[in-house]
């Protein structure tokens, strides 16, 4: 599918978007929320909403109608408030947008404009974060202008070399790390701005849910509000800089956590490549490049852990 003429479509139909709604679970809503961020920072026209399915279902906005759109993701396709959550919002008259890894599943609806996605880790600008980051540019751009149009084009086209090569740099430190805590107590991953919802979803799916690790997620610039006093050795701490404005934040917190701890990784956007992207649109990357940082992370701990991360407690096994 296409970016620019999807949201032409949409456009030509609803004539203006005021408000768009990202809905999903888990995994899912983790890649829609560098999307949520773009819009935030860059849109004066359009409010921007996140949410996780049940929670819309239950307490849908009340803007929600005919100047909506709903971005609704599910890898499986068949997850069942996300479906419902779908269904819901095209009933109040949203223009709906389905995405999923699954041709056929319950996503895969005529009542919505579907987008199916391969799943290539080395294409990452074709999972649903390249893909909504494209959406949403494209929405900006046509319903109002965009001076970082092209920036974010151009990025779109390097993200996966930077990945790619990433990759390669952190191979042996992931290897070291897991070495060095694969039986930590508990891990806190740190991060902000597009990329703070990375460092929840390291957290609560790569650590909880893949390797039942103890694991905990501190936005860097709510660091020193409280979780700072758990700061000491012994206590690891896995910090995302990031690439753009919000980088300050990471270097606060990181600085205290050198002085206080020796437990802990460093991923630095900037040293991994992203400032090849333009300073003004960098921002965006971050979640993409850091969702794979963190899947060579989590594997490494995987093999030395003889924890496959397919293996689950509870997760499709019991009725929940």
């Amino acid at each position: 599918m296409d970016a620019k003429k999807v949201i032409s479509d949409i456009l030509a139909e609803k004539k203006e978007i005021k408000d768009v709604y990202f809905v999903a679970c888990g995994g899912s809503l983790v890649d829609l929320y560098g999307a949520d961020y773009f819009i935030k920072a860059e849109s004066s026209t359009i409010h921007s909403s996140f949410y996780t399915s049940k929670e819309f279902v239950l307490n849908p906005p009340k803007q929600l109608g005919e100047k909506s759109l709903a971005i609704v993701c599910s890898h499986s396709g068949n997850t069942p408030e996300t479906v419902e959550a779908a269904h819901m919002a095209k009933d109040r008259g949203a223009a709906v947008i389905t995405l999923t890894h699954a041709a056929g599943s319950g996503c895969d609806n005529d009542r919505f404009i579907v987008w199916v996605y391969p799943w290539d880790d080395d294409e990452l600008v074709l999972s649903p974060m390249g893909i909504t980051l494209d959406l949403m540019t494209e929405l900006v751009q046509q319903q109002e202008g965009f001076a970082g149009y092209e920036h974010v084009k151009e990025g779109l086209g390097k993200i996966s070399a930077i990945v790619k090569a990433a990759r390669e740099t952190v191979h042996e430190r992931t290897i070291a790390f897991a070495d060095k805590y694969d039986h930590a107590s508990i891990i806190y991953t740190v991060g902000s701005g597009a990329n703070w919802f990375q460092a929840y979803g390291l957290a609560i799916c790569s650590l909880m849910e893949m390797q039942w690790m103890h694991a905990s997620y501190i936005h860097s610039g709510e660091y020193f509000h409280g979780p700072f006093e758990v700061t000491e050795k012994g206590v690891v701490y896995y910090q995302m800089m990031s690439a753009g404005k919000n980088r300050p934040m990471d270097e606060r917190s990181l600085k205290f956590i050198k002085e206080h701890t020796d437990d802990y990784v460093v991923v630095d956007a900037v040293e991994l490549g992203l400032g090849a992207i333009s300073e003004d649109v960098v921002d965006y990357f971050n979640p993409i490049l850091f969702y794979a940082m963190s899947c060579e992370y989590r594997a490494a701990l995987a093999h030395n852990r003889n924890h496959p991360l397919e293996t689950r407690r509870y997760m499709g096994k019991v009725a929940y």
